[in-house]
C-alpha cells in the first residue's frame, strides 16, 4: 500500500455525504497521534475562557479526578468517531455528553466555541506538525462531522464551513480569553497529568516543552512565563521532525482509536459507555438547583 493511497481514497469520497467516514479515516489511520495531541490542546484552550475554566474548577472534576475526566472525555468523543452517530455506541455517548452538560448553566456561545476548537485546532496542528497537511476533503468533512455532533447536542447557530468555524474561534478567543484563578488551577492540574505519564526525571522538561507549544494568548490568559525563543524553537522543531519521520513509515493498516491510547488509564478491566462521565448533583460543585418549571437534565 502506497503512503498516500488513503489520501487518494479520501479524495474519491464525498466530503459532505461521507464526512464522518472521512473523519474516521483521518483520525484513526492517518493521524491518530496528532489527533490525540490536537484534541488535548483543543480542550485545554477552552479553560482560558473564564466562564468555562471557572465552572470546571467549581466541579473539581479536572482538579480532583484529572485522569478519569481526561479518559472519559476522550472515550465518549471517540465512540462517536469509531462507531458512528446512528450506532448504539454513538447514541449512548452523545446521551451521556448531553446529560452532563445539561446539569450546568452553560451558554450556547461557550458550547459553540468548544465545538469550534474540535474543528479548528486539529487542522492547525496537523498543518504545522503532521506528516502531511490536512486535505481540503478532510477539512470539509471535519466541519460537517462536528456540525452533526453540534446538532445532536442542541447547539444553536453552528458555523457552516471550516472558515466560519475558524473565524468564530478566533473572535471568541480575542474577546474572552482572560485570567481566572480557578481556570489556572485546572490548567496546572492538566499539565501535571500530562507530565505524570512519563518518568519523573523528565517531567519538568516535558512541562516546559508543552508550554513552548502554546501560543501567546494562552500563556497570557494563564499568566505563565513564556519559554525562551530557543526553547520554543527546539520544542516545535522536535514535533515537526516527528512528523517527517512518520512520513517515511508505511501506512497504518489497522485503525487506532482513543480507547487504545496508553494515556487512558482509568479502566484496566474495561468500561461501559453509559457509566462514563460525571453525574451532576443539584446544589453541589457548580450544578444549580432547578426549580419547578425549569428544564431538567435529560
Amino acid at each position: 500500500m502506497q503512503r498516500y493511497a488513503r489520501l487518494e481514497q479520501i479524495r474519491r469520497m464525498d466530503p459532505f455525504e461521507d464526512a464522518s467516514e472521512i473523519y474516521r479515516l483521518s483520525a484513526a489511520y492517518e493521524f491518530p497521534w496528532d489527533f490525540t495531541r490536537a484534541l488535548e490542546l483543543a480542550l485545554y484552550r477552552t479553560y482560558a475562557v473564564p466562564s468555562i475554566g471557572r465552572l470546571l474548577a467549581e466541579t473539581a472534576e479536572l482538579t480532583d479526578h484529572t485522569q478519569k475526566r481526561y479518559d472519559d472525555t476522550s472515550l465518549l468523543l471517540d465512540a462517536v468517531v469509531e462507531h458512528g452517530f446512528g450506532s448504539p455506541q454513538g447514541t449512548t455517548a452523545i446521551r451521556r455528553i448531553n446529560q452532563m452538560h445539561r446539569g450546568y448553566d452553560i451558554t450556547n456561545d461557550d458550547m459553540r466555541y468548544v465545538l469550534c476548537t474540535f474543528v479548528v485546532v486539529p487542522k492547525r496542528w496537523i498543518d504545522a506538525y503532521g506528516w502531511r497537511r490536512f486535505s481540503r476533503h478532510e477539512t470539509i468533512a471535519s466541519a460537517v462531522h462536528y456540525r452533526t455532533l453540534g446538532r445532536h447536542m442542541g447547539i444553536k447557530d453552528i458555523p457552516g464551513t471550516y472558515e466560519e468555524f475558524a473565524d468564530c474561534l478566533d473572535r471568541y478567543e480575542e474577546a474572552h480569553f482572560a485570567w481566572d484563578e480557578g481556570a489556572r488551577k485546572v490548567s496546572d492540574a492538566t499539565l501535571a497529568l500530562m507530565a505524570s505519564w512519563y518518568p519523573r526525571p523528565v517531567r519538568p522538561l516535558l512541562r516546559t516543552a508543552t508550554l513552548a507549544l502554546l501560543d501567546e494568548p494562552l500563556l497570557r490568559a494563564f499568566r505563565y512565563t513564556p519559554p525562551g525563543h530557543g526553547t520554543r524553537a527546539w520544542a516545535r522543531r522536535a514535533v515537526r521532525l516527528r512528523g517527517r519521520a512518520v512520513r517515511l513509515l508505511p501506512p497504518r493498516r489497522q485503525p487506532h482509536h482513543a480507547r487504545q491510547n496508553w494515556e487512558i488509564k482509568s479502566y484496566p478491566d474495561g468500561y461501559l459507555l453509559d457509566d462514563l462521565g460525571t453525574r451532576p448533583v443539584p446544589g453541589l460543585r457548580g450544578c444549580p438547583v432547578r426549580h419547578l418549571g425549569e428544564p431538567v437534565p435529560e
